[in-house]
């Protein structure tokens, strides 16, 4: 989708993503970026950085639909990045996660609805597949809600679709910045030497979620073909002089993580870079993203520990030490 003179709002806009995001879209020809929070501290601090006269920042809480409605006045494209994500918070606190990943994705999708909101994509997580804490529940039921309200925009034009990924690497809660200040320490916590995970950089994300703004239809679940990583590797590549501690799987975690399971694969199309999960409702045009596409088996499944393309220690470095590497995204292999 051209972005030339759009308004994009970004809900969750000081996270992680949300920033690396903005600063993205401020290098094209966009009308307005409107940056959608709950944090006043953080949209300040982010105001010091990005002083851009596109931007606008804009208080508010995804659980509050009113202001939704108001802020999604004049937008042209929304973004859904806020979320409770911590895990632990989210089984200590469970109804605040769902306050906030589901009833605040149905307050999003009414809101873009009723304001006439062209596109709209919201980010999920591979946690959402097979999910064994809430955290990954709650979003299941996001995306689940995103993709079904494609069926009730009536005559509107408003489209919905969700993109999901892995680990983004160095993003703020992630193991890759807590293993780093834990080097002081001289030993690195890992629960379970076999465990693996997906890896992509913020700015793989962003330029994913970008790319599937352009491509989609309404009701497809996008995912990339990103690199997997054991995390005792990922511990040796940050501390390789720190001794490893093992301390067990802790409750809601898993061993590996899934972003395509076997049930999904009858709907799925593979593409050089990435796969699409088609929705399974009449209105799905079939022929929406054929183009390219190729149907994987009927036992397919995108395991992180069945992944064809493992991370090296050395890439993994340069993704953390240098900013402007080539996008691990574009380089992808074919399958």
């Amino acid at each position: 989708m051209e972005l030339q003179q759009k308004s994009i709002l970004v809900t969750g806009g000081t996270g992680s993503f949300g920033q690396e995001f903005v600063k993205t879209v401020l290098k094209k020809d966009i009308k307005k970026v409107i940056v959608f929070s709950r944090d006043e501290l953080k949209q300040y601090e982010m105001s010091q950085v990005v002083t851009d006269s596109r931007v606008r920042f804009f208080l508010g809480d995804v659980r509050d639909k009113d202001r939704l409605y108001r802020a999604f006045d004049g937008v042209d494209i929304v973004i859904h990045a806020a979320a409770l994500k911590q895990v632990p918070a989210c089984e200590y606190n469970p109804f605040e996660a769902i306050k906030t990943n589901v009833l605040g994705a149905q307050n999003v999708i009414e809101a873009a609805i009723d304001k006439g909101v062209n596109k709209i994509i919201a980010l999920s997580t591979d946690k959402a597949v097979s999910p064994l804490n809430l955290y990954g529940a709650t979003k299941l039921c996001s995306d689940k809600l995103f993709v079904a309200a494609n069926s009730y925009v009536g005559e509107k034009e408003t489209r919905f679709s969700v993109v999901r990924y892995g680990n983004v690497v160095g993003s703020r809660g992630s193991v890759l910045p807590l293993f780093q200040k834990l080097r002081e320490n001289g030993f690195i916590p890992v629960t379970d030497q076999r465990m693996t995970r997906f890896w992509i950089t913020l700015e793989q994300g962003v330029q994913f979620v970008l790319d599937s703004l352009t491509r989609m239809h309404g009701g497809e679940i996008y995912v990339p073909k990103i690199p997997s990583m054991k995390i005792i590797d990922l511990a040796r590549a940050v501390a390789p002089e720190c001794k490893i501690k093992y301390i067990g799987i802790r409750p809601g975690e898993k061993l590996h993580e899934l972003m395509i399971t076997e049930d999904d694969a009858r709907r799925t199309l593979e593409f050089d870079r990435y796969y699409v999960i088609q929705p399974e409702f009449s209105w799905w045009k079939k022929n929406n993203n054929n183009k390219g596409g190729r149907k994987v088996p009927d036992d397919f499944k995108y395991s992180s520990n069945n992944n064809e393309w493992w991370l090296t220690k050395k890439e993994l470095i340069e993704m953390v030490n240098v900013g402007d590497k080539p996008s691990f995204y574009k380089l992808s292999k074919v399958r």
